[in-house]
């Protein structure tokens, strides 16, 4: 699973990086984003006004909460890609609202005889920013507000990093980044088609400290390399 992510690049560059038309919502630098927190996504939908569909930046609470729930109690922060379309909580996301979440990295734990040893997954130098694939929902409340929530999908891990874990987002290439938003894709076979051809990415790890435990810290000596 994906637990907790890192975002550092700021928000001027994710709208160049990512295309969007417009953002809602205050990007602000993370070294350890965690569930239930206002995190940004990037989506596609039609706007009335001007009259064709726009990709837009908005920031979501990490953790769906399905439309149909009676309540918020139990959001789920991961999706898993095998049966996406199939899972009712997810199925309705996954045909009409997929999303990119970006990130510059994720910290996975490894379990050992010593206990757990966190590490931190990217790219590799540099740890450019990369899109996770996502869905999103918004829920509406007993009083009428409105909970916008959004997962991370997932599958099994490359087999490069599957000894630290057995699972990793679905990491979508920049080059199918507007087939994954197309809003006119909504069918199970075209979502089915789309994640099959999503290649596992080369990620690299480095191992990091375990104050990355503490969600409370937020600092970048985070993903710096131990021994």
């Amino acid at each position: 699973m994906c637990g907790r992510y890192v975002l550092w690049t700021p928000e001027e560059e994710l709208t160049a990086i990512f295309g969007t038309d417009f953002r809602i919502g205050e990007v602000t630098p993370t070294y350890n984003a965690a569930p239930s927190q206002q995190l940004p996504i990037v989506f596609e939908r039609y706007e009335e006004e001007p009259g064709r569909v726009l990709r837009r930046m908005q920031t979501h609470q990490w953790g769906l909460v399905p439309s149909w729930a009676r309540d918020a109690s139990r959001p789920m922060i991961n999706a898993r890609a095998e049966s996406l379309v199939d899972k009712p909580s997810f199925k309705a996301a996954a045909r009409r609202r997929r999303c990119l979440v970006p990130a510059n990295g994720y910290y996975e734990w490894q379990v050992g005889a010593g206990g757990k040893q966190p590490w931190f997954l990217s790219a590799g130098e540099g740890d450019q920013v990369m899109g996770f694939a996502g869905i999103y929902e918004a829920w509406q409340g007993p009083r009428d507000q409105w909970l916008l929530t959004f997962a991370i999908i997932t599958r099994s891990a490359p087999d490069a990093v599957g000894h630290i874990h057995d699972r990793s987002p679905v990491l979508v290439p920049p080059s199918m980044w507007s087939e994954w938003l197309d809003p006119e894709t909504e069918t199970d076979t075209e979502v089915r088609h789309l994640l099959d051809a999503i290649a596992s990415p080369v990620l690299v790890p480095r191992k990091v400290g375990n104050a990355v435990g503490n969600v409370r810290n937020n600092d970048p000596s985070l993903i710096e390399e131990v021994d």
